[in-house]
């Protein structure tokens, strides 16, 4: 699965006005799957930030009395697992890991990728040949089989995962970035201000990123259910978060021999999976629609 790297339906690069943002609020609060996906995620990460204070379970506590208990059993909401812990705890704290290692990649990534892509767009020449060059090479290799190759050479571990990650998601923003500045500085207000004695640096720094930071920061919010998939799989392939650590991914390992006996329990992490990144997806289209000033 490659990342995808079209800017064909990002926002064009516009002159923000002192109200921009305010309509950019004024439009997302106008939608209302976007919003429920926001309070949903939002929710979630307070949940998995506040999980010692719930009141909840010790997730790791195991009991082999207890193994694989059903939906509903007498103080274990949501079941036990393959050695009796207490499934909705696991959830819960599971959410710490997983978002952790699914949005700060994105974020590292987000920061340097910007940078690259912000001096390749707006230098040009051979520094532009430079960076992109050697950003194309990231794309001879698919997302999935990049961020397994390198997290297997750097070994299992958060640390590693979040390494691996940032590297798979550099190329795909610096590329983005690269696109949005070099349709922005051939603009008349850019001439304008290099025409009045304004260094490269100040230039970028007022004129460019304002208008480049919108497109840049919508495309990075639509790889972040990506980057949480890939970060669940590389737990569920043994070379990301290391047991007994609570990480989805990881759950869905240690429960795929449990599916014949209680596959709701086993199916559990995935579903958290499955929603959490979808509320990532449409978050992503809301904030799209809402910073596209021609709708």
């Amino acid at each position: 699965m490659s990342v995808a790297t079209d800017t064909s339906d990002l926002p064009e690069p516009v002159t923000k006005t002192p109200g921009y943002w305010s309509g950019v609020f004024k439009r997302f609060s106008k939608d209302p799957v976007a919003v429920t996906c926001a309070v949903l995620i939002l929710a979630l990460i307070l949940a998995a930030m506040f999980a010692p204070y719930l009141g909840l379970s010790d997730p790791y506590k195991a009991s082999m009395i207890k193994r694989l208990k059903p939906i509903g059993y007498p103080g274990f909401p949501l079941g036990t697992d393959e050695q009796g812990r207490d499934m909705f705890a696991r959830l819960i704290y599971g959410g710490r890991l997983t978002l952790f290692v699914g949005l700060m990649p994105v974020v590292f990534a987000f920061f340097i990728g910007s940078t690259l892509g912000l001096i390749a767009g707006y230098v040009g020449g051979w520094v532009n040949t430079i960076i992109m060059r050697t950003v194309d090479i990231f794309f001879a290799f698919p997302s999935v089989l990049l961020a397994i190759a390198i997290s297997s050479a750097l070994g299992a571990g958060i640390l590693n995962s979040l390494v691996s990650l940032t590297i798979v998601f550099i190329p795909p923003i610096a590329r983005v970035a690269e696109s949005a500045t070099s349709s922005v500085r051939s603009l008349d207000y850019i001439d304008a201000a290099r025409a009045s004695g304004g260094s490269a640096l100040t230039i970028i720094r007022v004129h460019v990123i304002g208008n480049v930071l919108g497109p840049i920061f919508v495309y990075s919010t639509s790889l972040t259910s990506v980057c949480m998939i890939l970060a669940a799989g590389l737990s569920f392939l043994g070379i990301g978060v290391r047991p007994p650590e609570p990480e989805w991914g990881l759950m869905l390992n240690t429960l795929r021999t449990a599916i014949y006996v209680n596959p709701w329990i086993a199916a559990l992490p995935g579903l958290m999976i499955f929603v959490t990144s979808l509320c990532l997806n449409l978050l992503s289209d809301g904030l799209r629609s809402a910073m596209n000033v021609k709708d």
